[in-house]
């Protein structure tokens, strides 16, 4: 089973994802890409992620494209559809999502104020791909 999340930055929310997929299920071929790659993996990602019990600092943004040729069951986009539009993976996929979010890079305020956005939103993304993977993946294991 192999898993796709994208995202334009690939810095936050679908390294979250990614992160909280591979927590769940160690089994899955689970990547994330951008369709506009950062440099890095956002810091305060970094910093919500540990506290969640997961380590991203390993972790680096990587370009769609790298992708392209590589078959996958799903590919998920998460970013907000009312704030910006949705990478289109072009390649071979068995089922496309969309589960949105909040991109907390554009949080503004203190710093305290911008990590009760990341919070918020790793926090969505926990509760999301959770419910993704019981209905999706877990009711539907045969394809381990």
């Amino acid at each position: 089973m192999k898993i796709l999340i994208l995202c334009t930055g690939n810095t936050c929310r679908s390294q979250m994802a990614e992160g909280f997929l591979k927590a769940l299920a160690p089994e899955l071929k689970v990547y994330s890409a951008g369709t506009e790659p950062g440099e890095k993996v956002h810091p305060m990602t970094i910093e919500v992620m540990n506290e969640a019990g997961i380590d991203l600092s390993d972790g680096y943004p990587k370009p769609v494209e790298i992708f392209i040729n590589t078959p996958f069951d799903y590919v998920i986009t998460v970013c907000d559809d009312a704030r910006e539009s949705c990478p289109v993976f072009t390649g071979e996929v068995k089922h496309r999502l969309h589960i949105g979010f909040d991109d907390p890079a554009e949080a503004t305020g203190t710093k305290a104020e911008i990590r009760a956005v990341f919070t918020r939103v790793r926090n969505e993304i926990k509760r999301d791909f959770t419910k993704f993977y019981k209905e999706h993946i877990q009711n539907n294991n045969s394809n381990f």
